[in-house]
């Protein structure tokens, strides 16, 4: 199983990003005629939750690399041991591969409304169909069940590390984003997130 996961856990994070933030991009690029991805890099507080949401990304990205290169030793490095079972692996390994999809499905279903980050120089529509009946934050929704998942996978402190950390920089950017579609739509979006929860609940 180890020698599976080591191979797995790298090249499904650079299928995750080449996908659901490459790719898409360079589509929505295409069709808007500017780079969706609008994360500011100034000395703001939202400038700062970007810059660690890239962070976080290039940290995990390097714990993936080292867990190809080294297993014995990141596996054994801070391992929760009660967490170390088959099961919970093949669970972990399966919520990965639903959040893949997932994401992948609810980005498509955003079609040109797709952005990293919040965009204040074009309006983008409101979505409510697919995904977004369930959950107003549906590709949130699924980054946290791939770090839930990878947790299972790697039970180690640091595989935990990055779903807290990676959880309260989601839970901030929601937010973010909340304030600004509220001042976009009004209402609407009012109404709208009043009848959907935020990812499975209210909060």
């Amino acid at each position: 199983m180890t020698d599976f996961i080591r191979f797995f856990v790298p090249l499904y994070f650079i299928l995750f990003f080449l996908i659901s933030f490459v790719g898409i991009s360079y589509k929505v690029a295409k069709q808007i005629g500017k780079n969706p991805n609008v994360l500011p890099k100034d000395d703001s507080a939202y400038g700062l939750v970007g810059f660690y949401f890239k962070l976080m990304l290039f940290a995990l990205f390097i714990y993936t690399i080292l867990i190809l290169i080294f297993p014995k030793d990141i596996f054994s490095a801070c391992k929760i041991i009660f967490l170390e079972h088959n099961l919970f692996q093949y669970i972990g390994l399966g919520l990965m591969i639903i959040a893949l999809i997932w994401v992948i499905i609810a980005q498509f279903q955003m079609k040109n409304s797709w952005r990293i980050g919040i965009d204040n120089t074009m309006k983008t529509d409101l979505i409510t169909h697919g995904l977004f009946r369930f959950s107003r934050n549906p590709i949130f929704l699924g980054m946290t069940v791939s770090l839930v998942g990878f947790f299972l996978v790697v039970p180690t402190v640091i595989a935990l590390t990055f779903l807290l950390i990676g959880s309260i920089l989601m839970q901030i950017q929601i937010r973010l984003e909340e304030e600004y579609l509220i001042k976009e739509h009004g209402q609407i979006y009012l109404a709208y997130k009043n009848r959907v929860k935020r990812m499975l609940s209210r909060y």
